[in-house]
């Protein structure tokens, strides 16, 4: 992969994720299909699929996320997921992707590690969370890490009141459309050759140790395990809660 900067951009952040990643930092617009551009916006990727480009870039303070977090208290399924409780919670969220939940735990008041296994989503955030730490405090509360979340969970000392698992699943014809994000993060792991089995994952955290696993779920999927202990739904969601 390869960054591509006008050098008046050209800083020590974007020398360090060179060489941290092994990608390279070139001065001309490259020819491949898909490469990260380095600019006043920040860190970038640029998508191209069938004559269409995509540039995909992340902003804790506007858009749909930005709007979220302006009216985080009516996020009341995720609040209902967690449980009432007046201490801050320590949360690890196995499959970060772009932190939509992750930024409403932040702003309940409780502290994340999030792990995301793809690298490319991984700097994007990465990049975000640089651009936007000073407009928001609570990011200092967030442990972002590059890696398989299993292995991740298994090997920390840390003792986490909740797991919390988001992964993807086929979207239905009738929502693709709406599923721009979706899709971009299926891109991104297909350039990285990344297969997510999204019941492999599940069944391994199911498996360890944990005091309470909420999995996100479609409203209308079919019930994975028997000992679900509560269900949260939403309009087109729903939290199924394991203790």
């Amino acid at each position: 992969m390869q960054i591509y900067v006008d050098k008046i951009f050209l800083d020590n952040y974007v020398e360090e994720i060179s060489t941290r990643f092994n990608y390279e930092i070139v001065f001309e617009k490259p020819h491949t299909n898909n490469y990260f551009i380095y600019d006043k916006n920040g860190l970038s990727l640029t998508l191209r699929s069938n004559n269409t480009i995509k540039l995909i870039n992340i902003n804790f303070m506007s858009g749909k996320l930005g709007w979220r977090l302006k009216r985080a208290d009516h996020e009341s399924n995720l609040k209902k997921a967690l449980g009432k409780t007046k201490n801050s919670l320590k949360i690890f969220d196995a499959t970060a992707g772009l932190l939509s939940d992750s930024m409403i735990f932040l702003s309940l008041g409780h502290k994340v590690v999030a792990v995301e296994q793809s690298k490319i989503i991984y700097l994007l955030v990465e990049d975000a969370i640089k651009r936007s730490k000073n407009e928001i405090p609570f990011l200092k509360n967030l442990n972002l890490i590059n890696a398989n979340s299993l292995d991740i969970y298994k090997s920390s000392q840390e003792s986490f009141d909740v797991v919390y698992l988001d992964p993807m699943y086929p979207i239905p014809k009738k929502n693709i459309k709406k599923s721009g994000d979706l899709n971009s993060l299926r891109s991104i792991l297909e350039i990285e050759n990344i297969l997510i089995e999204e019941d492999s994952l599940i069944d391994n955290f199911m498996q360890a140790d944990y005091k309470k696993l909420i999995l996100k779920r479609p409203l209308k999927a079919k019930k994975l395990y028997s000992n679900i202990n509560y269900q949260v739904k939403g309009k087109s969601t729903r939290f199924d809660i394991y203790l």
